[in-house]
């Protein structure tokens, strides 16, 4: 069973939103992968890992030797060479098959209709299918999540 949360941002952008989630998702034992055909937007992100709370430090690496022990690894690859169980679409491509995954955070820009529309096309073609768990989110005020549906 893989759980999809889908996080549409309202007022804080993707590089403040990601790593607090995958802050929570580490701590809870998962080993992540985001993966995007966008290599710039994997080094906005990375720099946003580094970068998002001095007091923090979340392991993680581009595309590299170390690949395989990374508990978050950034990737444009097809593949997970960290045997992720976790996956974050940060640029709005699903990958084909969601069962290698136990979780998925789709995250999605609420004011670009494009993004919202695309969202909102993964939800319907996943509410029915077996095996998969969708979860809506919505940013609320103070930056708080709320779920949706």
């Amino acid at each position: 069973m893989t759980d999809v949360n889908f996080y549409q941002l309202a007022s804080r952008p993707l590089g403040a939103v990601l790593p607090r989630l995958l802050e929570k998702a580490v701590a809870a034992g998962f080993r992540s992968v985001v993966r995007s055909a966008d290599a710039d937007l994997l080094a906005r992100l990375d720099a946003a890992l580094w970068t998002y709370d001095p007091a923090s430090f979340l392991p993680h690496a581009v595309d590299g030797p170390f690949a395989a022990e990374q508990p978050v690894l950034l990737t444009t690859a097809e593949t997970d060479a960290n045997a992720a169980d976790l996956i974050a679409v940060v640029d709005g491509v699903l990958p084909g098959d969601l069962a290698p995954y136990r979780r998925a955070l789709y995250l999605f820009d609420g004011g670009d209709e494009a993004a919202l529309a695309r969202a909102r096309g993964h939800w319907r073609a996943l509410k029915d299918r077996d095996g998969v768990t969708p979860v809506y989110w919505r940013e609320g005020g103070g930056g708080r999540w709320e779920k949706v549906g």
